[in-house]
């Protein structure tokens, strides 16, 4: 496993130096979607929100944002976002984890919805789990096959 150093030494939202980074998602239901993150994956709530600002939730060393859908606006005036279409993907999270036959019957008993079982592919094995509004979530638990 390799290594990168970088100048900044911690991460907070919002960052009072440096840079944070958190993950989008266009949900159809704030609330329902932060109780899931939170129920399966043990996801803390930071913020619910106050009606114009977005609930953050934090998860392992990701932030995430949850807010709805909407039209254009000043600062993306071509820009609408919408839930996707559940079988027309264009990105996903990747959780990596050390035991992938753990968290799949942990995150199942919470009511992760998996697509399938947990399939050894291209050194590592990895399943895919639906959240509710359609986003894909790899897991994968790498393995000793090295690539090529």
């Amino acid at each position: 496993m390799s290594s990168v150093q970088i100048e900044q030494k911690s991460y907070e939202m919002p960052p009072r130096e440096g840079i944070s980074i958190a993950h989008f998602l266009t949900v159809a239901d704030v609330e329902r979607s932060a109780r899931y993150y939170e129920k399966v994956f043990g996801a803390r709530i930071l913020t619910t929100g106050d009606g114009n600002a977005p609930p953050y939730l934090q998860l392992a060393n990701i932030w995430i944002i949850l807010n709805v859908g909407g039209g254009p606006t000043p600062d993306k005036p071509t820009v609408t976002l919408s839930v996707p279409d559940p079988n027309h993907i264009n990105s996903f999270m990747n959780f990596r984890v050390a035991d992938i036959q753990a968290c799949y019957k942990l995150w199942k008993s919470r009511g992760a919805e998996f697509i399938t079982e947990p399939i050894p592919k291209y050194g590592e094995i990895r399943c895919y789990i639906r959240d509710p509004d359609g986003y894909i979530i790899e897991v994968g638990q790498s393995t000793d096959l090295k690539y090529g």
